[in-house]
């Protein structure tokens, strides 16, 4: 398991933009429990497009057997935030309207781009590339950064990889389609606007994607509840080409409410980046989610974790 972690003593909000690293972790089974292996992309410099965070880490396979790690990566100006002298927690989101904002935070939170690592093995060694794979565009929809990659590897060595960008800070978050004939690259898009618009229902992010029977599937995350009926739960749609998509007769995906092994119920205040383990046969088994409880403000979180959900078919 690939995940993204920082300093427990520091807030989920700013510090996952200044201080997150990707680890790796294994277990015996899917279900767990995790032991902490190593980390896989550490800071390595402000002068690297990467080098003061990676975050949002998407682990695939290629045919040639090379291990694929699509990641967001970031970089700022300053001194590393410490438990001893954080930032002032914050919603990203607030930061347009925020005058006094951190420029550590801003900075990071600008120059996001999604970035590929390559190795032999899950253990490494891994290569990083000096330059990122997606950049985002000026005076496109997908303006400011792009994150959240969704890589699908196809069986005749193509990539097709969905991200997420917005136009500036605060506008509603959307997903775009860019595809590689060879997971090097280059990626481009395959169409120039996002691959959903919901109207006044706009606002997806987390997307995962896998190709199943045929179609590419594709769950994601409804920001505001108008698609699925659940505000932050998760929503299903299909393709044919990875560009035009038609959501599921029913979209619900998933729940933030849970239901744990003893029979009790919860509901998470966040239940973020969900990806999926696929059998053989490219049919999911288990689902994964980053999640946490206690406050429904990023900026007042302290406790975050992986959590797993065996499907049942």
């Amino acid at each position: 398991m690939f995940a993204s972690r920082w300093p427990r003593r520091m807030s989920f909000s700013p510090h996952w933009l200044t201080n997150s690293e990707i680890v790796r972790a294994t277990s015996p089974t899917p279900e767990g429990p995790y032991h902490f292996q190593e980390v896989v992309l550490p800071a390595r410099g402000s002068h690297h497009w990467d080098g003061r965070m990676t975050h949002n880490p998407s682990i695939r396979r290629a045919a040639d057997g090379t291990w694929l790690l699509f990641y967001t990566g970031s970089t700022y100006d300053g001194d590393t935030p410490t438990p001893e002298a954080p930032i002032e927690a914050v919603d990203p989101g607030e930061l347009s309207e925020m005058p006094k904002v951190d420029k550590r935070m801003a900075q990071a939170h600008r120059n996001q781009k999604i970035g590929l690592a390559t190795a032999p093995s899950p253990a490494g060694p891994w290569k990083r590339n000096d330059h990122p794979i997606l950049e985002p565009r000026p005076d496109k929809w997908d303006a400011l950064l792009t994150t959240n990659p969704a890589p699908c590897v196809c069986h005749d060595g193509r990539v097709l990889l969905i991200y997420k960008s917005v136009r500036f800070r605060g506008d509603s978050m959307f997903l775009g389609v860019s595809q590689a004939e060879h997971y090097a690259g280059p990626y481009e898009r395959l169409q120039d606007e996002p691959i959903l618009r919901f109207g006044n229902k706009d606002d997806v992010e987390d997307p995962y994607v896998w190709c199943q029977d045929g179609f590419f599937h594709l769950i994601m995350k409804d920001m505001e509840g108008g698609i699925g009926g659940e505000r932050r739960g998760g929503i299903k749609a299909t393709s044919r080409d990875g560009i035009r998509w038609t959501l599921d007769a029913d979209p619900k995906a998933y729940s933030r409410h849970i239901k744990w092994q003893d029979r009790k119920e919860t509901f998470q205040d966040f239940f973020e980046r969900t990806s999926l383990l696929l059998d053989e046969n490219g049919c999911p088994t288990h689902l994964f989610a980053a999640t946490a409880t206690g406050s429904a403000h990023v900026g007042a979180l302290s406790r975050s974790w992986n959590m797993v959900i065996p499907l049942r078919h």
